[in-house]
């Protein structure tokens, strides 16, 4: 028991000597943890507006849907009856029907063709029935399997599925994903050249304690975890910088684009670093910070030897 407490002790001083000596360089210690703030807030906030556009894409009228056009001879009271027995399949959360007349209508409004249309003698477009698939049935292959089995019923002459944006979108989610993960990296082996190097410096300046320190016995262990601790500190500060500013930016971000998703009659709003974010934010930098630390340390303390 006083081994641990003994052990305790000396960490605890460490520690504490390690705060003391970044508080005595106020400049080069804000500086240290304004560049690592910075970096780290890139990727974070790259992770925050790719999870802000899956957010926004899962509120768009579901992922796809499929349009069933019927055959010629199917009337309305047949058609109704097949969306009926539609809305009872587990895969479907509503169907929609569009009469020949409304799909006359809409065409003509939207194509341009009015004249045209009017010369005809009866009207050519088929009853057309639009399913929402339900959240069970998202996913693109399911949907397009879906698809294929309503397109085989005798009433549905053809089954077009609205799915080649969802696959765009999904796409694109994937580079800028895979993008993130490479940004992020390069920019954690920044940090660790930050830190590193300001412990290469904080090494340096103590050449002559450290020299002194070994000739009385002191362990590699022992004059190294006063400089552990100090690129922790920095590494934990630099992180909670990265979640200010992060957090910042989307407060100042937030009240236009509400006020541009109100314009397209969207409640969309912001979101910003979760829990598990925040944490996993914080954890990289006192990651980063030891590491680089411990790096920069072992290999510079081997390197000075008492005269």
């Amino acid at each position: 028991m006083k081994r641990v407490h003994t052990w305790f002790l000396r960490h605890a001083q460490a520690c504490v000597g390690s705060l003391g000596a970044l508080v005595r360089a106020p400049l080069a210690t804000l500086m240290t943890i304004a560049v690592i703030g910075i970096t780290l807030a890139m990727p974070a906030a790259m992770i925050v507006a790719v999870d802000n556009v899956v957010e926004l894409s899962s509120g768009f009228e579901g992922p796809g849907r499929i349009s069933l056009f019927l055959k010629r001879e199917v009337g309305d009271a047949e058609a109704a009856k097949v969306a009926e027995r539609l809305r009872r399949r587990q895969e479907v959360a509503k169907v929609e029907v569009i009469s020949r007349e409304r799909a006359y209508d809409e065409f003509k409004q939207q194509s341009g063709f009015g004249e045209a249309l009017a010369a005809l003698e009866r009207n050519p477009l088929p009853i057309v029935l639009v399913i929402h698939p339900s959240n069970d049935a998202e996913r693109a292959a399911t949907l397009e399997q879906l698809a294929r089995e309503l397109g085989r019923l005798e009433a549905v002459e053809l089954a077009q599925l609205d799915l080649e944006w969802v696959k765009r979108l999904h796409a694109w989610l994937g580079v800028i994903e895979r993008g993130v993960q490479i940004v992020g990296g390069l920019l954690a082996i920044a940090v660790l050249l930050i830190v590193g190097n300001t412990i290469r410096l904080a090494v340096l300046s103590r050449r002559d304690e450290i020299e002194v320190s070994k000739l009385v016995g002191a362990t590699d262990a022992f004059i190294r975890r006063p400089f552990l601790y100090s690129g922790l500190a920095q590494g934990v500060l630099g992180a909670l910088l990265a979640w200010v500013l992060v957090q910042a930016s989307l407060w100042l971000l937030s009240a236009p684009v509400a006020e541009l998703a109100g314009l397209y009659g969207s409640s969309f709003a912001l979101g910003g670093l979760g829990a598990d974010l925040s944490g996993a934010l914080l954890a990289a930098g006192a990651a980063l910070g030891w590491l680089g630390a411990r790096l920069a340390v072992g290999r510079h303390l081997r390197a000075i030897e008492p005269r």
